[in-house]
């Protein structure tokens, strides 16, 4: 247990087996502490699309530490968000519900209060629940305190620091702060830096700018989730099992990074965007740059935390859990940003490595990132409502089954997705909301619409598909 996280690496050779310290426990997650309810690390980043990630062999992206969590636990090759938008989604998962039945069906509404949340229930069972970050749990209502904490007990904390988004934190805060980040630069006297380097993102071609921020390392908003995070895990309780969520701001845009990030990013070629006329490969290429380098940062934020567990003895009565509230759309089909039906919007990445759960399993199963709210119960040993539309993974995770869901559910406003592995429809989208049918075993770049094809594949997903509300 003495080698640091960096000091193992170096040991490995090669990028699959750069497993972080994980590898440092060769019977991980298997011992006497394992009789313990674990402790749960939830890294939430914001808008990482689910291909963004090292074992994508035809994107050059370096995640290292989630590649080894991934060798070390179960990642799922076809997760989706239950709703490609931040406040829906984060509500889903609080919920443990679908879209249609979560109560927030768009980013104008603040969570209901009288909504139970899985937070909540561990809470109440004995768990120490943290988090910070990006909660986005009351969208409707830009009020989060300067000290980050006005809706946290509501729902179902027991500590932590909620700050707001990029562009919440800006639109609200420019003058006066009225979140704990925007506070924090104006004490370091970095608040005007930070606004003006915002301004100058803004408009239709905000992607476009991928210039590096004047702010300091330890000053840019995901450091300073990360350093956040820590000091929770530090401050938690001895003797209680403990909740942490890191609700990270990236890599959602607009496309800011580090003086550090800049540096080691630019050396590398990404493929151009699907189907799309705007600006020119090197345009493209530097905003997927960027993009990568945000979720690069990130990467290095979970192993320092991978290394924290270490330091403390609690790695192996951990489960750690990444993936993201919705993916971005890159340009995609002339698209950018959320909100959208397509896989670059609706699918997030998802690794789980902890207590019991198989090692090194790539999965293919059809699940959404909402069943983590009935996954994380199941492990803190709290019955799941029937109330809930979540599923435990944990029968995927523990080897005694390959399949979880027949078909996968997602929707934003009037567009319905339904998904069963070899089709997705997609309903309600656009002007004219046609019907659109993508057979995803020859097209998941989503370039063919086969609806006229087959009315009887569209009937048949539909039958599938929820009341809107």
């Amino acid at each position: 247990m003495s080698q640091s996280r960096r000091q193992f690496l170096k040991t490995t050779g090669t990028l699959l087996a750069a497993q972080t310290a994980l590898s440092l426990c060769p019977q991980s997650f298997a011992g006497e502490e394992s009789k313990k309810r674990p402790n749960i690390l939830f890294f939430f980043p914001d808008q990482h699309r689910y291909d963004w990630i090292g074992a994508t062999p035809t994107i050059p992206v370096h995640t290292p530490n989630l590649d080894a969590l991934g060798l070390r636990g179960v990642r799922f090759s076809r997760a989706y968000c239950p709703s490609p938008l931040c406040a829906p989604s984060r509500a889903c998962i609080a919920a443990g519900k679908e879209y249609d039945h979560c109560r927030v069906p768009s980013n104008r509404e603040d969570y209901p209060l009288d909504q139970t949340t899985f937070y909540t229930l561990l809470r109440d069972s004995g768990y120490h629940v943290a988090g910070c970050g990006k909660f986005d749990l009351h969208k409707g209502s830009p009020t989060w305190g300067l000290d980050g904490k006005h809706r946290l007990e509501e729902w179902g904390f027991s500590d932590g620091i909620d700050n707001a988004g990029k562009w919440d934190a800006i639109n609200s805060g420019a003058k006066e702060p009225k979140d704990p980040y925007m506070h924090y630069l104006r004490q370091q006297e970095l608040l005007s830096v930070h606004v003006e380097d915002f301004n100058t993102r803004r408009g239709k071609d905000n992607y476009c700018n991928t210039a590096p921020t004047l702010l300091a390392e330890e000053a840019y908003c995901d450091n300073w989730v990360g350093k956040n995070g820590l000091k929770l895990i530090r401050q938690s309780p001895k003797g209680k099992p403990w909740f942490l969520q890191v609700n990270f701001t990236g890599p959602h845009s607009p496309m800011d990074i580090t003086q550090r990030m800049d540096a080691i990013c630019r050396d590398r070629d990404f493929l151009p965007p699907n189907r799309n006329s705007e600006y020119d490969e090197k345009i493209h290429n530097a905003i997927r740059q960027n993009y990568s380098a945000m979720i690069e940062n990130i990467d290095r934020w979970l192993g320092l935390y991978i290394e924290e567990l270490i330091q403390r003895g609690e790695l192996e009565n951990t489960l750690i859990v990444f993936s993201s509230d919705h993916g971005e759309m890159l340009g995609d089909h002339n698209l950018w940003g959320k909100s959208k039906p397509h896989e670059a919007s609706v699918g997030v990445p998802l690794v789980l490595a902890g207590p019991q759960i198989k090692r090194g399993l790539v999965s293919n199963a059809l699940v959404s990132a909402m069943d983590l709210t009935a996954t994380f119960l199941e492990y803190a040993e709290i019955p799941i409502p029937q109330t809930m539309d979540s599923r435990s993974l944990c029968p995927i995770l523990h080897g005694k089954t390959e399949k979880h869901r027949d078909v996968l559910l997602s929707g934003l406003g009037n567009w319905r997705v339904a998904f069963d592995g070899e089709h997705k429809l997609v309903t309600g989208y656009g002007k004219n909301g046609e019907d659109m049918l993508f057979d995803m075993t020859k097209d998941r770049l989503e370039n063919e619409n086969s609806a006229a094809k087959a009315s009887e594949k569209v009937k048949t997903l539909k039958e599938t598909m929820l009341k809107p509300f």
